[in-house]
């Protein structure tokens, strides 16, 4: 803290004049270093990923879509029920990958009055939904499955064979494809993961031809549909929770708000924080609000200095850096006057 000036330099409403980058108030928004509203390079950078994820997420739709016509055709032909449980994979994956298409090009749109986050959220949403269809397709594989091991069906292993190898060679492709974007955002990661998983569909639709070929026993088709199924289900789940706990405004996982909030009341001057609240806006985009109550003796210079100071705290000092702060400087009285509605 800088020594305090004399009387006529102290502000008497300290809560509602100082803000720090964009708080509402009278006073100067004063941002430290990360905690800036992006700028025009920012906005082309975010351009630059999205296009890369576009053209990404477009060749792999385009491998996605032949293998899936080509495995449809293989389990009408073959009755094998791990492969047309793979085919409604590819299906489950076409549809994620036309989502986080549309997803990545709705992240490139810029930020206006009425979406002032531009259309960040819109790859938790995508991610959700592809969850969403994952979960439901390895229901609906599972219980098919079971009725087959109840009541097995004869098979063709050598279409199956064929067909497999086929589908496992293109998600090789497809997976070469987005790894490059996988830590690009969240949206990204769920495609990556679905072709992942298809792959290891590919991988069990192969063992059960083999199996069929080699014993005659078309019950290894069924296990290997619950294989599958069992693949699939924790990841989604697990994506979905993921995406749910972002859109429910949860704090990010990896950020402690109670080690936050010690940092902030160690700081000189402060005696409260209140209304605390971090979420995650989008893949790497953290943005965290806080009322701070002052000294009722703290100058506007101090308070200037004390914005400056936290917001540089959240930024570097916490596994979540956080991209964007506010903080309101509250004075007591101020405080004790304020109406939230949480």
């Amino acid at each position: 803290m800088t020594e305090k000036e004399p009387p006529t330099g102290r502000i008497t409403h300290c809560g509602p004049g100082a803000s720090g980058d964009g708080a509402s108030g009278g006073g100067a928004p004063a941002s430290a270093g990360p905690s800036h509203a992006p700028s025009h390079e920012d906005d082309g950078h975010s351009h630059s990923h999205g296009s890369s994820s576009r053209t990404r997420l477009a060749l792999a739709l385009l491998v996605t879509m032949s293998v899936l016509v080509a495995e449809l055709v293989g389990a009408a032909v073959s009755g094998s029920l791990s492969l047309a449980a793979d085919a409604g994979h590819m299906l489950v994956d076409s549809a994620g990958l036309v989502i986080a298409l549309v997803a990545a090009h709705l992240m490139t749109r810029p930020r206006d009055d009425r979406h002032t986050w531009g259309w960040a959220r819109s790859e938790v949403v995508a991610a959700a939904l592809q969850a969403g269809m994952l979960a439901v397709i390895c229901l609906m594989v599972a219980w098919e499955a079971v009725n087959r091991l109840l009541a097995p069906t004869p098979l063709e292993p050598v279409p199956m064979l064929v067909i497999g190898i086929v589908g496992l060679a293109a998600n090789v492709v497809s997976l070469g494809i987005l790894a490059g974007g996988r830590g690009e955002s969240l949206n990204m990661r769920a495609a990556v993961l679905e072709v992942a998983n298809d792959a290891l569909g590919s991988v069990a639709v192969i063992l059960a031809s083999v199996l069929a070929l080699a014993t005659g026993w078309d019950g290894g088709d069924a296990v290997a549909s619950l294989f599958i199924a069992a693949l699939m289900a924790p990841r989604a789940f697990a994506l979905l929770r993921r995406s749910l706990r972002i859109l429910m405004e949860e704090t990010p996982e990896s950020l402690d708000l109670s080690q936050v909030r010690t940092h902030i009341l160690a700081l000189p001057a402060v005696r409260d924080v209140h209304d605390l609240h971090a979420t995650t806006i989008a893949t790497g985009v953290v943005s965290l609000t806080a009322h701070v109550t002052v000294d009722e003796d703290a100058t506007e210079h101090e308070c200037r200095d004390l914005v400056h100071t936290l917001q540089t705290c959240v930024a570097t000092h916490f596994a979540v850096p956080v991209a964007h702060s506010t903080f309101q400087i509250d004075s007591p009285g101020h405080r004790d006057h304020e109406v939230l509605a949480h």
